[in-house]
């Protein structure tokens, strides 16, 4: 999908989308770059997100993964329109434990229905931890 800039309206109604979400409040989510077809988001990792032997819990994860991923979505769907996770798939390549996790999502393909995307979390040296491919409805 080709990258094309969105318009300040555009980036605004999907950035206060994230103030909607008080789950991905709680987490400290925070949306980094919107492109049409990508979202880069990052989290801060710290204690109260670790399981008990010290690395990012997978839940976690999977929590980041699927709000990078919607928000990609959002940049190509319009206003009006809404979506909900079919299925997501993650496999983790390696624990994450301190400084930033940024994930990478990218619309691979938006049908009538169905819309597949991918997604790509790092450590802060972009170092990949974790990859997932996930498909949403439209409503």
């Amino acid at each position: 999908m080709m990258s094309e800039e969105l318009s300040a309206a555009q980036e605004k109604r999907i950035r206060q989308a994230l103030e909607n979400v008080p789950f991905a409040r709680l987490l400290g989510i925070e949306v980094e770059t919107l492109e049409r077809g990508s979202a880069i988001l990052a989290l801060p990792l710290r204690e109260e997100l670790l399981q008990n032997n010290g690395v990012v819990h997978g839940g976690v994860i999977a929590s980041l993964i699927d709000t990078a991923t919607a928000f990609a979505i959002l940049t190509v769907l319009e206003k009006q329109e809404r979506i909900t996770t079919v299925d997501l798939t993650i496999s983790y390549l390696r624990p994450l434990t301190t400084g930033r996790a940024k994930v990478q999502a990218k619309v691979l393909r938006a049908g009538r229905r169905l819309i597949a995307v991918s997604a790509d979390v790092s450590t802060e040296e972009g170092t990949l931890a974790a990859t997932s491919l996930s498909t949403y409805m439209r409503l």
